[in-house]
């Protein structure tokens, strides 16, 4: 069975109950960690949560088998969640469904994997599993989805807060649960007795927008602005800025460039591609500029280089939680210096 962002809501009770095997992949990473959380809600019993990485499935294939065979150390169900960068799971997967011995669930979010990769190209076909594929959202259907998650919390909300919190998240769907479960602790809301949201309450909880916290900091590390590279790093640390959350959002803009790179082609007009998609509203228009210089430094294969090193810098701050911050900065600063030596050349070219 296959599935996207678009098909994924409708499908995902029955898929729920009648697969046992979810390779939830695309460039939109929020969106498949959704999806899987979603599944697990939909489990009749999903019991006791086993964590692997693809890392260590890579290594051992035959594990993933044998703990989907295993039983709970309490004798409960269980179900597998596997975080992997894309094919790693690959020999994992083929010698699991190679075995006709039913385990329990096993849902994959597969990071820089897509419905054409090897393992999804495994599962596709069969009527136990799903392969579900997930873009990066717009800002308005993160918006919509804002509002979904607000009506469901007991909170009345318009949506010029609801755009307010989608761009503060990035267009991050966790994170903008996240300011939408504490504005509902904030405000006693209950869908019994739901309450309305004021941009008074927004400001109340501590939500500031993408401008305010991530965006400038995004703009200084992907835009190479060496001169803003220090006082951005200092505001990240004396603002106690959320590590993971700033690696999110640069993933998102990332992610963004890619998709802009794809439509752009070889020799595109980025200002009249830009224009476009501010029209279209699916780009905001006060990010064109930095949109623009962005585009022309993450191009072709330094563009995949820098995908390739969000990856593994997203895998060391999970395994490091408690070094987040210094390994981030340390991250930040290697990705300036690749938009640095790009500035620079472009600028030895025009000379």
């Amino acid at each position: 069975m296959k599935a996207t962002q678009k098909d994924f809501a409708s499908v995902a009770a029955r898929v729920a109950r009648e697969a046992r095997l979810f390779f939830l992949c695309g460039p939109d990473e929020s969106g498949a960690s959704d999806a899987a959380a979603k599944i697990v809600s939909l489990l009749d019993d999903p019991g006791e949560r086993i964590e692997m990485s693809g890392a260590e499935l890579r290594r051992d294939p035959v594990r993933l088998g044998d703990e989907a065979r295993s039983t709970s150390l309490f004798g409960g169900t269980r179900h597998i969640y596997v975080r992997a960068q894309g094919d790693e799971a690959h020999d994992a997967v083929k010698t699991l469904i190679e075995n006709e011995v039913e385990g329990c669930p096993v849902l994959i979010v597969a990071t820089g994997a897509t419905d054409k990769s090897r393992t999804a190209k495994l599962l596709s076909g069969r009527g136990d599993a799903l392969v579900g594929m997930f873009y990066p959202p717009d800002l308005a259907s993160v918006t919509a989805t804002v509002r979904t998650l607000a009506n469901g919390a007991g909170l009345k909300m318009g949506s010029e807060v609801a755009q307010r919190i989608a761009r503060a998240a990035g267009l991050d769907t966790r994170l903008a649960r996240s300011e939408v479960e504490k504005l509902a602790l904030y405000l006693d809301a209950v869908p019994e007795a739901p309450q309305a949201v004021t941009m008074e309450a927004l400001d109340a909880i501590g939500a500031s927008t993408e401008d305010d916290a991530f965006g400038p900091l995004v703009d200084t590390i992907l835009g190479g602005k060496r001169e803003l590279l220090a006082s951005e790093l200092k505001r990240m640390h004396d603002l106690q800025i959320n590590p993971v959350g700033l690696l999110l959002a640069l993933e998102r803009r990332v992610a963004q460039l890619a998709a802009l790179n794809a439509q752009l082609g070889t020799n595109g007009d980025v200002g009249a591609l830009l224009e476009a998609e501010a029209k279209a509203r699916r780009v905001f228009w006060k990010d064109k500029p930095a949109l623009a210089q962005q585009l022309r430094v993450w191009r072709g294969p330094r563009l995949d280089r820098l995908v390739s090193r969000l990856v593994a810098l997203h895998q060391s701050l999970l395994s490091n939680s408690q070094d987040s911050e210094l390994l981030l900065a340390d991250g930040l600063v290697r990705i300036a210096r690749m938009a640095i030596g790009s500035t620079k050349q472009r600028a030895s070219r025009t000379v």
